[in-house]
């Protein structure tokens, strides 16, 4: 199996406020064969400045993927989850929610606030690794993620949203096949 022909590291948004379970994915990430850029937020309003690039995080590049926890201070995951699913310009960048929880309301209420995956996090470094592999494999590998190819307005301005992150293309031109 083939990652994406992109000239360009997958962009991740890890939002979770446990930096054992951040490190323990990065170094996971780093098992993995293709090359992958891991921001991380450490709760839903730093997540929600980060994804609409307000503050600190004007320059933010726009995530190919997002990775949420559930239990976080501030703001919840399952509050990120709405913002991001309710936002026009957000609500396609696929939400995978890895959280310590099985309960099956948990499971129940954010597929239905539109998440598109739900993992428990894994007992073991070992676990962890497979679980990045099989993320990588399939949503860079075999899923078409709309923001790789998409550039999106911010608010109220003109601008693009993020800092395009394509490979060495003008925004909005499309690739040549």
């Amino acid at each position: 199996m083939t990652l994406l022909n992109i000239n360009r590291p997958m962009q991740i948004l890890m939002v979770d406020d446990d930096p054992d379970d951040v490190e323990l994915f990065r170094r996971a990430l780093e098992e993995c064969r293709g090359r992958h850029h891991l921001e991380v937020a450490r709760d839903g309003i730093e997540a929600m400045e980060l994804l609409r690039g307000e503050g600190s995080f004007v320059d933010a590049v726009r995530p190919d993927l997002i990775l949420l926890d559930l239990n976080m201070p501030r703001m919840d995951g399952r509050e990120v989850l709405a913002e991001v699913k309710e936002d026009r310009d957000l609500k396609s960048i696929p939400v995978i929610v890895l959280t310590s929880s099985d309960a099956p309301e948990d499971i129940l209420k954010v597929y239905r606030l539109q998440a598109n995956c739900y993992l428990q996090k894994p007992a073991d470094f070992h676990q962890y690794i497979h679980m990045a592999k099989a993320i990588e494999d399939f949503w860079f590998g075999i899923a078409k993620l709309a923001g790789s190819e998409l550039s999106v307005r911010r608010s109220g301005a003109s601008e693009a949203r993020y800092r395009p992150a394509l490979d060495g293309r003008a925004a909005g031109i499309p690739r040549s096949r």
